[in-house]
């Protein structure tokens, strides 16, 4: 694999499934990182399990969401109810430099892969467990995913219509804004063990990193006793302030008019029609009172405009405003291709296959993806023999017994 400098010594065993801990591992093989993932035929990783699928054919190695995260990556299968495939498990903590893990508090600890058991055979490590709410406390227990991680972080109480259905974000909020804790985290450790020589241990709550993002609606209660009311795609301070139906099947534009001079730009870009000059809608405080009508107003000019062609006379005249893109827009994106934002890589069973750059450029040490995600167990030679010194005879028996499973 052709890699960056930045990592290039790191050695990273990865137990994680899903994405938080996935995500935090393709940051450092980016960068340059030797990642080990470690998985298992016996409990595929969900994410192998979950669609889109390559030609919209199933396979556990034809899963987009899978091969987004796990890019850049060996793939070692262990089946680690065996004691033998335990051990194989501590040999490579031995080799490594962090661990990453994201199963339920008692999980590793059943394995004797928890912490206290690998520090004995890796005395400097730094290893990082994550899963939906941290390790110990009441809840510490509780199985769930992205979506119910959203939810008991407060998201539903802050999106949906008013007289609607509550909403959460789509697909697995908390697995995307944990992803980063934990990367910076480990960077922190490392530059500790740089400078001391001694590894350490962190546990990391998802919903806590989540909360983060609500912060002021948490501080709004604890201090004025104010709870937060869903706001739709309305902001306080803005009118109009919504997405908006353009022409075509489902295509829609945002505008947002913060001040009474966007208001006047905005109404001689859609060419003054005459409720632009009804007083009800002359200040920001009284559109704010009036805001349903003019939303039906504003919604009326755009539904006959293309959201493109919108967007490009808003941006001319002065007024913010952007197309709310899907994934074809995304994928054509003029912006994000001249960035080289997707990297086309080739998959061992899939083909080429496009892969995601991250969204920072750093100018002396710049990170991309080496080389496509694995298959399930598609290194287990390399890695045993290579990275752990196995001989052929030991790789065969491990085969043989099932350890590799």
């Amino acid at each position: 694999m052709d890699r960056c400098t930045i990592f290039e010594d790191l050695k990273v065993v990865d137990f994680s499934t899903s994405v938080v801990g996935p995500a935090a591992g393709r940051v450092l093989a980016d960068y340059g990182a030797t990642v080990v993932k470690v998985e298992s035929k016996t409990h595929v990783d969900v994410l192998r399990i979950t669609p889109p699928y390559m030609g919209e054919k199933a396979g556990i190695n034809r899963s987009g969401f899978f091969n987004a995260y796990n890019a850049g990556k060996y793939s070692l299968s262990l089946n680690l109810w065996i004691p033998k495939a335990v051990e194989i498990a501590k040999r490579l903590v031995q080799w490594s430099d962090v661990v990453i893990e994201s199963y339920r508090p008692v999980i590793m600890k059943r394995w004797g892969l928890d912490y206290e058991e690998l520090v004995k055979v890796k005395p400097d490590l730094i290893m990082v467990s994550t899963n939906m709410l941290g390790q110990y406390g009441p809840s510490s227990d509780y199985r769930g995913f992205g979506q119910h991680g959203a939810a008991l972080a407060g998201f539903g109480a802050t999106m949906g219509y008013r007289d609607g259905e509550i909403a959460v974000p789509y697909s697995a909020y908390t697995d995307y804004v944990g992803a980063r804790y934990v990367a910076i985290a480990i960077i922190a450790a490392l530059e500790y063990r740089r400078r001391t020589g001694k590894g350490q241990y962190f546990d990391h709550s998802q919903v806590e990193s989540s909360v983060d993002f609500l912060t002021s609606m948490v501080l709004d209660y604890q201090v004025n006793g104010k709870l937060a009311k869903r706001p739709e795609n309305r902001d306080p301070y803005s009118a109009p302030h919504g997405a908006y139906r353009c022409r075509g099947e489902d295509r829609w534009c945002v505008i947002a008019v913060s001040t009474d001079e966007e208001w006047q730009r905005f109404c001689s870009i859609i060419g003054h029609p005459p409720w632009t000059g009804d007083p009800k809608f002359a200040t920001l405080p009284d559109r704010k009172r009036n805001e349903d009508e003019l939303d039906r107003f504003v919604e009326s000019w755009t539904v006959n405009h293309p959201a493109e062609e919108i967007v490009e006379m808003m941006r001319k005249g002065g007024v913010p405003a952007t197309v709310v893109a899907n994934a074809k827009d995304l994928a054509h994106d003029p912006q994000l291709l001249h960035r080289k934002h997707y990297e086309v890589l080739e998959h061992s069973e899939i083909g080429p296959h496009s892969y995601e750059n991250f969204a920072f450029r750093l100018s002396k040490t710049p990170g991309r993806p080496r080389s496509a995600a694995p298959c399930l167990g598609e290194h287990n030679a390399s890695v045993c023999t290579e990275i752990l010194g196995l001989s052929d005879e030991e790789f065969v028996q491990l085969l043989e017994e099932g350890v590799l499973e």
